[in-house]
């Protein structure tokens, strides 16, 4: 899988917003360093100069509706003006927004894809944006999910089968599995390049 420099990269932020944070799966999430994690690649990208772009699903479940006080980015994210706020109601972060015109207006070509659901609307948009032609780095460190219960079995699968088989799926067919501290260094490195 050829690898695009990281300037030519846009961090995507997929769903990290309260609307997951009602009712009792809160507390079964995977991923406690959910924020920090995020955290660490927005502040990357910014000191770099390079875009960020945040997402936010909306549909008729309980705090996901558009006018819920629940449909907001998280606390821990302080978007800036100058980073888009898109609103999707489809699983992928592409098909109901203009998501892939503003990445090309900013000759975007690889993208760092984060958020909630590990292998729902995250791995949705990762398919989506290499079936597009994007270098896709998923970032599982940057990524949460709960517990998925089979309504008709009572079966549940855990948070840690669901995120291996993510991975699987994933890896060298249509994402590389990428570290927190890896890409946060290669942002690093590029800064320090064109600081030179």
């Amino acid at each position: 899988m050829k690898k695009q420099p990281i300037e030519r990269s846009a961090l995507l932020v997929v769903d990290a917003q309260d609307s997951f944070k009602l009712g009792l799966r809160w507390d079964r999430r995977s991923n406690r360093d959910f924020e920090r994690n995020v955290g660490a690649l927005i502040d990357a990208y910014r000191q770099a100069g390079l875009p960020v772009l945040f997402v936010l699903h909306s549909d008729d479940d309980p705090g996901f509706q558009r006018d819920s006080p629940e449909f907001k980015l998280m606390d821990f994210i302080q978007r800036r003006d100058s980073e888009p706020l898109l609103l999707k109601n489809t699983r992928n972060s592409f098909t109901s927004t203009d998501l892939q015109q503003r990445l090309d207006a900013l000759g975007v070509q690889r993208l760092v894809i984060t958020g909630i659901q590990t292998e729902q609307c995250v791995e949705t948009t990762t398919r989506v944006a290499a079936d597009l032609g994007y270098d896709a780095d998923f970032v599982t460190e940057g990524t949460m999910t709960f517990p998925i219960v089979n309504e008709e079995t009572g079966e549940e699968l855990a948070t840690a089968d669901i995120i291996r088989r993510t991975e699987f799926v994933l890896r060298k067919r249509f994402a590389r599995i990428a570290r927190v501290a890896d890409i946060v260094t290669e942002v690093q490195g590029a800064l320090a390049s064109t600081a030179r």
